[in-house]
């Protein structure tokens, strides 16, 4: 009879929960929105840890493991966390270091031209309107090209003034960003300083409240797929370094300017697997048209031509052998991740796809050797 109530009680709770969902599914997406909000911080700090927490581990091997000082003992993590953050922020600072003041140049360069530029065609198309060439049917249209400059010009000052109008709004984002930012850089090392406490933590809450079948199950899947997680990150920071170098090279090759910039910054966005080194190509283009409008579309035949190699070669092996997902999977998994997730689903796609495989590959091989031995 007890069971029969718990029964009765916990599939009442589950149908009154699929109601709720049913009846007020904006409400509890709001809901959703604002706990994703609040919890933001903590996500990206936990992120943060996770990534960190690779190369803290590397440095860990090497830095003094097997050290007898107890002052030392005690201090390595606080140490390798530091330098580990060092690293990353050097590597950084370097990049923008090299792309941002150029980028700042090249755009005042550019919002500097526009007033010439227009003054030259509003020249060359009255000369052309005046020129005893013209047909007669043409003659007779009167263009005010003074008047289409000053509108022109207008309309782009109204576009400048009404993006400055909404400074307020922008301190506002940037203000909160720092905050969630510093929040989430203060989590994540306190996640790192004792994630060996708060393993064992989640460890004892699992022994508590959940059998122990399903808790070797969950560790078995959580295990592949912080294995699959961890090499896809390595693999992805390999490949920037990579399509980063072949960047630099072939544009020292055909002499375009701003190599070294372009190509840490390159690497930089090809982070983002397929659309990062896009991104990257377009800084690079408006850095070199403001010198050459013809180097610049040069140079973007010759990014069309990288990122090709990189989609098609490149990626999918470095990455995919770090996984142990096969090429054609790898590009799949970019194209189904970014068609629902966009630059998050590309991100996320490859080692979600990546644990999938292992699983159903593990699992595949079980059941084999279960029917060979039968």
């Amino acid at each position: 009879m007890e069971i029969n109530r718990r029964n009765v009680i916990r599939y009442g709770l589950i149908v009154v929960l699929v109601l709720v969902g049913l009846i007020y599914p904006g409400q509890i997406y709001n809901i959703f929105l604002s706990l994703l909000s609040i919890m933001l911080p903590l996500i990206l700090g936990g992120v943060l840890a996770y990534v960190l927490n690779i190369l803290v581990v590397k440095l860990e091997k090497h830095f003094f493991p097997n050290t007898k000082l107890k002052w030392l003992k005690n201090s390595r993590r606080g140490i390798v966390i530091l330098i580990t953050l060092v690293i990353v922020i050097l590597v950084m600072t370097g990049v923008f270091r090299l792309v941002l003041p150029q980028f700042i140049r090249a755009l005042m360069e550019f919002f500097k031209s526009i007033p010439a530029l227009f003054s030259d065609i509003s020249k060359l198309a009255e000369k052309i309107n005046s020129h005893s060439a013209v047909p007669d049917q043409l003659k007779g249209i009167d263009v005010d090209w003074t008047s289409v400059q000053t509108k022109v010009m207008k309309f782009l000052t109204t576009g400048v003034s009404g993006l400055f109008g909404s400074t307020f709004k922008i301190v506002t984002s940037l203000g909160k960003g720092i905050f969630n930012f510093i929040l989430a850089i203060t989590f994540a090392i306190y996640t790192l300083a004792t994630k060996e406490k708060l393993i064992a933590q989640v460890n004892k809450a699992g022994r508590a409240f959940i059998k122990e079948n399903t808790r070797k199950k969950i560790k078995y899947v959580l295990d592949i797929t912080n294995n699959m997680f961890s090499s896809f990150i390595v693999g992805q920071v390999t490949e920037a370094i990579i399509l980063g170098t072949l960047c630099a090279l072939g544009m020292l090759l055909f002499k375009f300017p701003y190599a070294l910039s372009v190509g840490a910054f390159v690497g930089i966005t090809s982070l983002v697997p397929i659309f990062g080194a896009w991104a990257g190509g377009v800084v690079g283009f408006l850095l070199i048209v403001v010198d050459s409008p013809l180097q610049a579309v040069l140079f973007v035949i010759f990014i069309i031509v990288l990122q090709q190699l990189e989609s098609n070669l490149i990626y999918p092996r470095v990455v995919g052998t770090s996984i142990g997902l096969p090429g054609i999977w790898v590009l799949a998994a970019i194209t189904v991740g970014g068609g629902l997730g966009g630059i998050v689903g590309m991100l996320l796609g490859v080692p979600v796809a990546a644990t999938i495989y292992q699983l159903f590959k593990n699992e595949a091989n079980r059941r084999l050797e279960n029917q060979a031995k039968v």
